[in-house]
């Protein structure tokens, strides 16, 4: 019989802006909501981690800049500060988000404690330790391994899963769980949030990304810039890095008047529920998070086809598909949803239905807490 009594749960994830990063830290506070014990492992505090939250802990890893190594070390430390917090707390887990360096660092942090210490490893697979680095001879070995020594392995979309098969040839059992997200309410209002950014009766077009290369923030602009009438929208970027060095690839494209830009946004929610359509032009996702975000807010998004997306929107039903990497295709999809603010919103609520059904907390994290416990 599985014991029902709170678990203890170690999360390692990259704190920076991201998907993975965004997802591990919900998914720490709404484990602690439901009784768990939390503890947060990792170089900087998560993004969107609350403070002072009840049972959730932060434990960070203290990164040595030694002489001696050309480059500065992670996976030592971090293996070092597992085995610490695992024999400290008794950690019953440690849920790992991405397979290198931290489902590695978990197995050596296992072998440095006494096997009634040793806690369990749930890998999570996000996308580029499969989809980058799985193609790399130098990782692909030692990515294998990590997954081979879980105790379980999730990928957040059956794509994802499909490309973890084949490029790794990991065949293993990998358990599909989505994400989900959790809003929050907004803290200020759509017409106080329009207000701020100066729009009048424009559509918001709404981007959310960390403006990583395979985000195509290019084929963003360059989209942008085909839309016509130019006077009817303007593309909100929430960006999770610096803008900076898109700044030039604006001005060429004479759309500075059509382009605002907020960088590393906490209150995500606010904008959320002030836009009217989301757009989104990446040449691989696992599955898109900000896609989902907007949906909960009855936000449809026009998107390119790839990777785990179609698992995210039905196309024509709770938004836009089209072909990646064609900026004509995604400018005309965003033209006619602008100017058919009906069809708009009968996507929007198919979108915030399809998100609360599928991919809510209460259907997503239940599914973690079986599979903790299922590994114990």
């Amino acid at each position: 019989m599985i014991s029902a009594r709170p678990l203890r749960i170690g999360i390692t994830c990259y704190p920076s802006v991201g998907g993975s990063g965004v997802l591990a830290s919900a998914l720490g506070h709404e484990l602690a909501q439901r009784g768990h014990e939390v503890h947060f492992i990792s170089y900087g505090r998560p993004f969107r981690m609350q403070d002072n939250a009840p049972r959730v802990h932060f434990h960070p890893v203290v990164i040595n800049d030694y002489g001696l190594f050309k480059y500065p070390d992670y996976t030592l430390p971090l293996s070092v500060k597992m085995a610490e917090v695992s024999r400290d707390c008794g950690l019953d887990v440690l849920h790992v988000h991405y397979a290198v360096p931290h489902a590695t660092a978990a197995m050596l942090a296992r072998t440095m404690l006494p096997p009634k210490l040793r806690p369990r490893v749930v890998t999570t697979l996000h996308g580029t330790d499969t989809t980058l680095l799985g193609r790399d001879t130098g990782y692909q070995p030692a990515i294998r391994h990590a997954l081979t020594c879980s105790d379980a392995v999730t990928a957040v979309s059956h794509w994802l899963a499909a490309e973890t098969r084949r490029l790794i040839e990991f065949h293993q059992p990998i358990e599909v769980i989505h994400n989900f997200f959790s809003p929050r309410k907004p803290k200020r209002t759509r017409a106080e949030v329009r207000g701020e950014l100066g729009l009048k009766d424009e559509v918001l077009v709404l981007h959310l990304s960390n403006l990583r290369p395979v985000k195509r923030i290019d084929l963003l602009l360059d989209a942008a810039a085909r839309i016509r009438p130019r006077e009817s929208f303007k593309l909100v970027i929430l960006a999770g890095d610096d803008f900076t060095p898109f700044v030039s690839h604006v001005r060429r494209l004479g759309i500075e008047d059509r382009v605002l830009v907020r960088e590393k946004v906490q209150d995500i929610e606010d904008y959320l529920q002030a836009a009217d359509l989301g757009l989104f032009t990446s040449e691989s996702e696992s599955f898109c998070l900000s896609i989902l975000e907007a949906m909960c807010f009855g936000c449809p998004s026009v998107s390119t086809r790839v990777g785990g997306i179609p698992e995210v929107i039905e196309s024509e039903k709770s938004g836009v598909l089209v072909p990646p990497g064609d900026a004509d295709a995604l400018a005309r999809a965003v033209e006619a949803l602008i100017a058919n603010p009906r069809r708009r919103a009968v996507l929007g609520r198919a979108a915030q239905k399809r998100a609360r059904a599928l991919f809510s907390a209460d259907e997503i994290v239940p599914r973690y807490e079986e599979l903790y416990r299922r590994v114990r």
